[in-house]
């Protein structure tokens, strides 16, 4: 199954029969997607913005989130480096994270034999997924093949880039698992499960590429995200009967579709994650990003893989479900952020000092300056 599994996660055109392979049936029927699906953010967030300041206000402490996982880089709220947060997990965390290793560009004038060092050290071979150490969104997350990859893309980021290179999990499921415990609390809880389907046109024979992602019910509404991504691609007829991949990265601007995993959450689930959790040094509240056998497995607390562990800034993703309302999406955010900022004031009180405005503004800056010049997603 591994080798498979891989395949079709690097080929578009391979291994078919893997399409959603350990997922629950994708469940197709209503809309293709919400009506505020893919809004602006700078829509869609005004409520949570608004909320933020009535909550600064309250607490009095507008940085309070990066107090929420004191030993993470502004809480994870913003600017936070992916090997910094993985690395402080416990032997016990350690065994559920998968392998990764990391480089900066520029840091030897003989960057790919640095990389295959470190490659060799973290037990990495090709193909492997390599991605910014510092971003979101899956921006700029590829998969790369071979060494020759690897030199292309190291090669696309700004010279002072980290970059996280990191085992191709051979699992075709994902979700993403996001977890809270207050500091006065001995058990967290699952708070939100989103269960994330790759998007794939099926081939007819006939039509291109271009021509499957325009006229699907779904792709065809933003077609925007996949046509760029495989333009090199879009006038080759898909044979009948085969699917053809559009997204690897797990994200939702990315274009894979996201489910809400919710009924799925067991109590061995969030047993095993409180478990992992724990033995990461004073986190409590953020998201596990997971690949997985199946997702019997996964209720049972066994055979997953975390590939990202996002603190403050993560989201409760299951709201992008397109059956997820307004309302609901709304009422999820405003839980999610009113706990966060209560966290943070309790880590103040136990002597956990908040960020200063100053140095969150300069992690966002340069979070920003960083991400406008990474590479395309795969």
């Amino acid at each position: 199954m591994s080798d498979l599994s891989i395949e079709n996660a690097i080929n578009p055109t391979s291994a078919g029969k893997l399409m959603h392979q350990g997922m629950p049936p994708l469940e197709m029927d209503g809309p293709a997607l919400s009506h505020f699906e893919f809004w602006s953010p700078r829509v869609f967030y005004i409520p949570i913005v608004l909320q933020t300041i009535w909550l600064s206000l309250r607490h009095m402490g507008a940085t309070l989130p990066t107090s929420a996982n004191p030993h993470f880089p502004m809480g994870g709220l913003v600017g936070e480096s992916k090997k910094i947060v993985l690395s402080l997990a416990g032997e016990t965390a350690k065994e559920f994270i998968s392998p990764f290793t990391q480089i900066t560009k520029g840091e030897s004038e003989d960057i790919i034999s640095l990389a295959e060092k470190r490659m060799s050290e973290a037990g990495l071979t090709f193909p492997l997924v390599a991605k910014p150490d510092m971003g979101c969104r899956g921006v700029g997350v590829q998969i790369a093949r071979s060494s020759e990859e690897l030199i292309t893309y190291i090669d696309s980021f700004p010279d002072d880039a980290s970059i996280l290179l990191q085992e191709l999990v051979p699992y075709e499921a994902e979700a993403g698992v996001f977890y809270i415990r207050e500091p006065d609390q001995e058990k967290g809880r699952i708070f939100s499960v989103t269960l994330k389907y790759f998007p794939y046109v099926i081939g007819d024979g006939t039509r291109n590429l271009r021509q499957l992602i325009e006229e699907d019910e779904r792709a065809g509404q933003i077609s925007h995200v996949y046509l760029k991504r495989h333009e090199s691609r879009l006038d080759e007829i898909i044979p009948a009967g085969q699917p053809y991949r559009l997204a690897f990265a797990g994200s939702h601007s990315r274009g894979t579709i996201f489910r809400d995993g919710r009924p799925y959450v067991t109590k061995a689930m969030t047993d095993a994650f409180d478990k992992i959790a724990k033995d990461i040094p004073e986190f409590y509240f953020g998201r596990f990003d997971v690949r997985f056998t199946n997702v019997e497995d996964l209720q049972q607390g066994k055979n997953f893989k975390i590939v990202e562990v996002n603190g403050a800034g993560g989201e409760a993703t299951h709201i992008w479900d397109r059956k997820i309302t307004l309302r609901e999406a709304y009422k999820t955010l405003f839980e999610q952020y009113a706990t966060l900022y209560r966290i943070g004031a309790k880590n103040r009180k136990r002597g956990f000092k908040p960020a200063s405005l100053w140095r969150l503004t300069k992690a966002w800056q340069e979070e920003k300056r960083l991400v406008a010049d990474y590479p395309h997603t795969e």
